[in-house]
This record gives C-alpha cells, sequence and structure tokens, in this order.
C-alpha cells in the first residue's frame, strides 16, 4: 500500500510493493478554533481511496503544539475507524480546549491512516503550522 500525502506527487513507498499494491491520499484541515464554546483547538483527518484494497482504515490524529525549545508536543489525539472520503461522518477528530485565548501559540496535527487488514505504509501526514489564540 503506497500512501499519497495530500500536496504532494505519486511515489511508491517501497521498491517492491505487496502482492495487492494500493494508493490512498492521506488529508486534513488545518488546526483551528472552534466556532462552538468553550474556545477549543480542533483538528480532522481522513482518508480517499485511489486504489487498491481494504473498505475502512483507522485514522488517528495529533494535535500538537510548539515548545519554547522548537519540539513539537502531542497535547489531544483522536481516532475513529472510517470509509475513505472525508466529510463530518468520514473523519477523525482531535480537540483541545484553550486555556488563554490572550496567549498566540503554533499548532500543527499529524495524521495517520491504518487502512484495516492491509500491510501500508508508515507514512503520516503533517498539517501546516497554524499561529492561534489558543493556549494550553
Amino acid at each position: 500500500m503506497t500512501t499519497l500525502l495530500a500536496g504532494t506527487s505519486f511515489a511508491p513507498a517501497y521498491a517492491e510493493e505487496a502482492a495487492e499494491p494500493g494508493v490512498i491520499i492521506t488529508d486534513g484541515d488545518r488546526v483551528h478554533v472552534s466556532s462552538t464554546p468553550p474556545p477549543t483547538a480542533s483538528a480532522h483527518g481522513w482518508w480517499k481511496k485511489v486504489s487498491g484494497p481494504g473498505e475502512k482504515a483507522r485514522v488517528t490524529v495529533d494535535l500538537q503544539v510548539k515548545n519554547a525549545d522548537g519540539s513539537w508536543r502531542t497535547v489531544a489525539t483522536g481516532s475513529k475507524v472510517v470509509k475513505p472520503g472525508g466529510g463530518s461522518a468520514r473523519r477523525a477528530n482531535a480537540r483541545k480546549q484553550c486555556v488563554n485565548v490572550n496567549r498566540t501559540i503554533h499548532w500543527r496535527s499529524v495524521i495517520d491512516v491504518d487502512i484495516i487488514g492491509v500491510v501500508d505504509s508508515p507514512e503520516k501526514a503533517v498539517t501546516a503550522t497554524q499561529s492561534l489564540r489558543c493556549a494550553v
């Protein structure tokens, strides 16, 4: 199984593919402050099937903040088994309530898709960094 991360070009993950190779796209939205109270950082992840086996996948979203030393720290994780496609019913969500909305910090999410019953590659999608008024 080859994973195609959103915004990248196709490239096989391994020199030799399994007997039934396939291609998926791992995608997600940028971390944002949810529109419903209380103020909460939120991110979604989903997958799209281009070809190959597998009808469902466990999508895991790690919500991360940037530390003062430049490293990233996971503050929340969400996981859900979904069919391909995205949309509100076909995505995983990670959320973390803001403690301080007057301080701006950097956020990103890391999305992992594991196709149920299929060996797939270990690649993960990383969303673009967002500066949000939402400290934890």
